[in-house]
């Protein structure tokens, strides 16, 4: 699997472009700024590194996502799971949900949400 990795203000840089794609560069410059506190340099020193690594695409002063939001969270979830719970999904379901209470909508869409991955 390609590495999706972002930290944390990678990931809140893209969602910026996820948001608003296809973003010209300009505007995702103001945002940047408006959002993250970021000046001209940094957004663009970012973007740079992002295209670089073929998450981000900037042609023609538009920026546009190559990877989408789903791809990266399926990555980070794998991730966390098998570096903190040994790849065990049941661990980690009874960690996530030792101080939670389920409303019976969520535990519904659980339930199915397994039933469908058994198949």
């Amino acid at each position: 699997m390609e590495s999706y990795k972002l930290f944390d203000a990678e990931y809140k840089f893209v969602s910026i472009v996820w948001e608003k794609e296809p973003v010209n560069s300009t505007e995702l410059v103001r945002l940047s700024l408006e959002r993250l506190g970021w000046k001209k340099s940094t957004t663009y020193t970012v973007l740079r590194k992002l295209c670089e690594r073929g998450i981000l695409d900037n042609a023609d002063a538009v920026v546009t996502s190559l990877v989408k939001k789903e791809e990266v969270q399926k990555y980070e979830s794998q991730s966390l799971i098998e570096k903190n719970f040994e790849g065990s999904l049941p661990q980690f379901l009874t960690a996530f949900l030792d101080r939670k209470k389920l409303t019976a909508k969520e535990a519904e869409e659980l339930k199915r949400i397994i039933e469908e991955a058994m198949q």
